[in-house]
């Protein structure tokens, strides 16, 4: 086992709620909440301005916006997020080439691995290195934590939030780890929580306490001699590079359940060509499709389709996703839908464009009756009239007056903006009709200003 503490845990602090903050200049030092703004709601992120007042990640919006009713209240941005997180993960691989993402705001990283720390003194001018340049490059924080093993650098990160560093000294760790509560540990749920809280073992110390035969009595031999070798600080988990895509998917959760049959088909093709975009934008192709459906009354319904072989045509995933459809029943309404591709593959079939037709024609062939949806037309994207433009709260805007801003809300056939870049004084507000034809939408902006290079360099 290893003994210096040459493994990294970086974890970025409220990522998302951080990134907006250093996009708009009038929300910093305030609370932020980040997540879906409708009824059925969640937070994903909210600044540490916000959790002052009880509100956390996962919690329904309606009760975030009961704690702090004055919070700045914004849809994510998803697309800006992942630009951040490529910036991160590239800085990260600078380092070594062992660095296992786990979320856009969350690695593990081998130093020793990339020989860029051996002992206590390199490991900890890595890490202090890398939060400088974190910084300089996204304008961002992120905490840092130290250790011989991936358990134990993720609870010294979690020790320096918020933009700080800790290093788990070695000898040291049995020590620390004695009064932390059971769920410190990976693998360690509210239920196995329970289990052992009932055997009378509510400390990490206590599960050491008990002893092996204990733990394997209590919770079977493999999750037993795990749990007692971490009690111990013993993880052996390796930093695994890169871990493969198992699947690509996009969803959506409606915020008032959709009866209407032609409505559900609608969003099921458009989810098919969302989740064909993403699948493209990773250089995939995909042989299984997958339908998810969310009914009103929270039974969940999952139905795939495996094809001859991997395709990324929207037409083929559209056309499959739309069969899968029809077995299902949705008259009571639907809450969720979703599109999915899994068997996932980085090359492309080319004989699959008009996979369905030859599948029909093969049944037709054969005498066999074919029962189906009606072929689907390819979907042309016209752009939506503009009374019918949807502004969402914190998103991007550019005014051809005012310039750039963001939505701070909508409504009435209103929509208000705040005019303010990443380097500007907070800005000025402006209320626009929503059919304004001077407001449009915009990318985000870069939170840090690129610095051209000096005349001479390269």
């Amino acid at each position: 086992m290893r003994t210096t503490p040459t493994i990294l845990h970086l974890d970025m602090d409220a990522f998302f709620a951080s990134a907006e903050q250093a996009s708009k200049p009038s929300l910093r030092g305030k609370a932020v909440v980040v997540g879906g703004l409708g009824p059925r709601g969640v937070v994903s992120t909210c600044s540490y301005e916000a959790r002052v007042f009880g509100v956390h990640s996962a919690m329904p919006m309606a009760q975030a916006r009961r704690l702090a009713p004055n919070a700045a209240y914004l849809v994510p941005r998803f697309g800006l997020y992942r630009q951040i997180s490529e910036q991160v993960m590239g800085l990260l691989r600078e380092l070594s080439p062992l660095v296992e993402p786990l979320s856009l705001d969350e690695a593990f990283v081998d130093l020793e691995a990339g020989e860029t720390a051996w002992d206590e003194r390199s490991a900890l001018l890595a890490g202090r290195k890398l939060r400088d340049d974190i910084r300089a490059v996204t304008g961002l924080t992120g905490s840092v934590g130290l250790a011989a093993c991936k358990m134990l650098a993720k609870i010294a990160s979690e020790q320096a939030k918020p933009d700080g560093l800790v290093l788990i000294e070695p000898g040291t760790e049995r020590a620390l780890l004695a009064p932390m509560s059971v769920r410190t540990l990976p693998g360690v749920g509210p239920a196995t929580g329970d289990h052992l809280r009932r055997g009378g073992i509510t400390t990490v110390g206590e599960i050491a306490e008990a002893g092996e035969d204990e733990l394997v009595r209590l919770l079977g031999k493999a999750h037993g001699l795990a749990l007692y070798a971490m009690a111990l600080a013993r993880d052996e988990r390796p930093v695994v590079a890169e871990r493969d895509t198992k699947s690509v998917s996009v969803e959506d959760t409606y915020d008032v359940d959709i009866h209407d049959r032609v409505r559900v088909r609608m969003e099921v093709q458009r989810l098919a060509d969302r989740c064909v975009q993403r699948l493209r934008g990773a250089h995939l192709s995909g042989r299984t499709i997958v339908l998810k459906v969310r009914r009103y009354d929270f039974s969940t319904l999952t139905r795939s389709e495996t094809l001859r072989g991997p395709t990324d045509d929207p037409g083929v995933v559209r056309e499959a996703a739309a069969r899968l459809l029809e077995a299902v029943d949705t008259t009571g309404g639907v809450r969720l839908l979703g599109v999915g591709v899994t068997g996932l593959a980085d090359y492309t079939q080319e004989d699959l464009f008009a996979q369905a037709q030859a599948q029909a024609q093969a049944a037709v062939a054969e005498g066999a009756e074919v029962v189906g949806p009606e072929p689907v037309e390819e979907v042309v994207e016209e752009p939506e009239p503009a009374a019918e433009r949807q502004w969402r709260a914190g998103h991007d805007v550019r005014h051809v007056e005012f310039g750039h801003g963001w939505v701070q809300g909508s409504g009435l056939g209103r929509v208000t903006v705040r005019f303010e870049t990443p380097e500007s004084l907070p800005g000025r507000v402006k209320t626009f009709r929503v059919d304004d034809p001077g407001l449009e939408r915009a990318e985000p902006l870069p939170l840090v200003a690129r610095v051209p290079p000096a005349v001479g360099e390269g």
